[in-house]
């Protein structure tokens, strides 16, 4: 799902995770969601793992604690840890 979020308001956000929550019920399969907005992420709290992809590689790999160090702290030097 590639920006599924942008330009969505809060609502819209609860509505597409309500949606992600039912496919990964009933299908069980994966999904890979790209997000530059967190409200998708903190309405699918929970779900693990987050990556962080840079050029097309993964340089972060971690839970939802990930996206709050991001929140705090921008992307830069996130390679560094």
């Amino acid at each position: 799902l590639d920006e599924t979020d942008a330009g969505l308001d809060v609502d819209a956000v609860r509505t597409v995770s309500k949606g992600v929550q039912l496919y990964r019920e009933h299908v069980h399969g994966s999904l890979l969601i790209i997000t530059h907005s967190t409200r998708l992420l903190e309405a699918l709290d929970g779900w693990t793992p987050r990556h962080i992809m840079e050029q097309g590689v993964i340089v972060k790999n971690g839970d939802a604690s990930l996206v709050d160090t991001i929140n705090e702290n921008g992307f830069g030097g996130i390679r560094a840890d």
